[in-house]
């Protein structure tokens, strides 16, 4: 993981046990290397404008996970997820289903023959520049941070579900497309499959948070 962000942020990783606990502080141009567990399936997000105490209790203005640095649950959306299923053929994505709170992208490196659409993934550019209002997240004057229409609306179409629950009859929509069109390789919606799920084989990834800087 890199943080080209220029502060602090705070990764958050479920399940977490074997990357610091399932959360940390990283500063402005840090990385860090993790090694995951043969199987692990989790996803990993970051946390902005947090204040922990020594004991590792607080709060954070996106991506929380309750009070707690050490996340053992998914964060409060909207935050930007990176999704990773690791088996003999390893499977990822950047979703942006659950809103937008900071650039994230996945690059593999090293990977062997046998992985399709094995290349970058997510969204390196910043949509809480362009965020409809109707979607802003704002903190002191500023967006934080870009919220899904199903989270904002939580209709049925927007969401996904009841007679909208499969991908013929969910379709991509003016807010989907918006995303879609600034972060190509991300999903957008729930459905939005074909061109936002990458797979690899026997990779490593780097997980760069604000690579556009």
């Amino acid at each position: 993981m890199i943080n080209y962000c220029k502060t602090t942020i705070w990764p958050a990783v479920t399940p977490g046990e074997n990357f610091g606990g399932g959360g940390f502080a990283l500063k402005a141009g840090q990385s860090i290397v993790f090694t995951a567990p043969v199987g692990w399936s989790g996803r990993i997000w970051a946390r902005t404008g947090c204040d922990f105490d020594s004991a590792g209790n607080g709060s954070c203005q996106t991506g929380a996970c309750g009070s707690s640095l050490k996340c053992g649950a998914s964060g409060k959306p909207p935050a930007t997820l990176a999704e990773f299923t690791l088996a003999a053929l390893d499977f990822y994505d950047v979703s942006l289903v659950d809103g937008f709170n900071l650039p994230v992208t996945v690059t593999p490196v090293n990977a062997q023959q046998g992985g399709k659409n094995c290349s970058a993934a997510g969204c390196d550019r910043d949509l809480r520049t362009d965020c409809p209002a109707e979607l802003a997240v704002r903190e002191g004057g500023r967006t934080v941070a870009c919220r899904s229409a199903c989270d904002v609306f939580d209709t049925d179409q927007y969401c996904c579900r009841g007679v909208f629950g499969n991908a013929a009859t969910c379709q991509p929509t003016f807010y989907s497309k918006k995303f879609k069109d600034a972060c190509p390789t991300a999903y957008s919606y729930a459905y939005d499959d074909p061109s936002s799920i990458f797979t690899c084989a026997a990779a490593d990834y780097i997980i760069t948070f604000c690579g556009n800087r």
